[in-house]
């Protein structure tokens, strides 16, 4: 996850004083993906076009000069891992986004990213390969602020979060200036109300026409929300523009898992080539694996006992090579293909296999 990623935990730290585990089960977009999204509900975003090559790279650079007179130009290597901006490719260059005066530029800069690896402080040694770019306009950003959408267990529902300030750490500014951040809690069943949200976009620092902008997006960024069944929404900045007025300059969307069957448009978009096989595979097979650097692989059914199971192998010395829960509805299949899984991982010397029989039909 990206680094600027909200954290329910942070958050639920800095509303209720206790923090709550967040769900990992999620569907993350590129960028590109994303604001895309964005432009089909109404919300201003910086307009941008993929390229899988340099000489398509300078291609949309020149179309942004012809159609809307592009002064300059940023250049995003489209990863799904965060921290790209400090990040180093494999062919020298340092930094994954860069921003740019001249079209040439653009495609020089995208010939040093496309074909290459990424490796960012989240990616580890190994990087991730880097196969397409996203060339915008860059547009100047006279002010930046934080805005987000998630789900709070306490709250009992949705809550919007805003803070005025907006590029940088959330979390850095939740522990050290609390007072930054407001919230508003929505009321699931009746929707946002405005006049509260036109009260938020306030608290932003956003007044006049732009207050009624900010408003706005903020309104159809919760009907994304709803209706794309999104666990979380951050737009990190959402700034203030001199050109564009209010623009979202940034955008992480997360999707709940359990809502693929009515989201199908949305999970096409999937992208797995940065995940790690196993696990992908694992979740071909309905099965619930996280691949780990120990030795002992662990077999197990439901999460509790799978973590409880791989306390007690490192409370004993040895190295846990996996979580794995096959649920209580497993078939005699899944269970196969789970050993199948483990052992492929070429660390794994042995398996501990933990079932309890309540929830599962060992009969067979």
């Amino acid at each position: 996850m990206a680094s600027r990623v909200l954290c329910r935990r942070v958050f639920a730290s800095c509303l209720h004083g206790q923090p709550k585990a967040a769900s990992v089960r999620c569907l993350n977009l590129h960028e590109s993906d994303s604001k895309q999204l964005l432009q089909t509900y109404d919300v201003a975003v910086q307009r941008f076009g993929v390229a899988h090559n340099a000489q398509e790279a300078r291609t949309v650079a020149e179309n942004l000069l012809s159609a809307h007179g592009a002064k300059q130009y940023v250049v995003k290597a489209l990863v799904l891992t965060g921290g790209r901006g400090k990040g180093m490719l494999s062919s020298g260059m340092k930094g994954g986004v860069k921003v740019v005066d001249k079209i040439d530029e653009v495609e020089d800069v995208s010939s040093k990213m496309i074909g290459y690896k990424l490796v960012t402080k989240q990616t580890g040694e190994q990087g991730v390969d880097v196969s397409r770019v996203m060339v915008g306009e860059a547009l100047d950003i006279m002010r930046e602020t934080y805005f987000s959408i998630v789900l709070d267990r306490a709250a009992g529902g949705p809550v919007m979060v805003g803070s005025p300030e907006g590029g940088m750490d959330i979390e850095w500014v939740a522990e050290h200036k609390p007072d930054k951040i407001f919230t508003l809690p929505i009321d699931i069943m009746a929707g946002p109300v405005k006049e509260k949200v036109m009260e938020l976009a306030a608290n932003l620092g956003f007044d006049g026409e732009l207050r009624t902008q900010a408003c706005h997006q903020m309104l159809m960024l919760y009907k994304l929300f709803s209706e794309k069944d999104a666990t979380q929404v951050e737009i990190n900045p959402l700034g203030q523009s001199p050109d564009r007025g209010v623009v979202c300059f940034d955008a992480k969307i997360n999707f709940d898992d359990n809502a693929a069957f009515r989201q199908k448009d949305m999970y096409a978009l999937k992208d797995d080539s940065e995940d790690d096989p196993l696990e992908v595979e694992a979740i071909n097979c309905g099965l619930n694996f996280i691949k780990m650097d120990g030795n002992i692989g662990c077999l197990v059914n439901g999460a509790g006992l799978a973590m409880a199971t791989m306390d007690i192998v490192k409370l004993h010395g040895g190295d846990p090579a996996n979580f794995l829960d096959v649920g209580g509805g497993v078939k005699e299949h899944q269970v196969t293909q789970a050993f199948n899984i483990i052992s492929s991982d070429p660390k794994v010397k042995s398996i501990l296999v933990n079932i309890f029989g309540g929830i599962v039909d060992c009969r067979d």
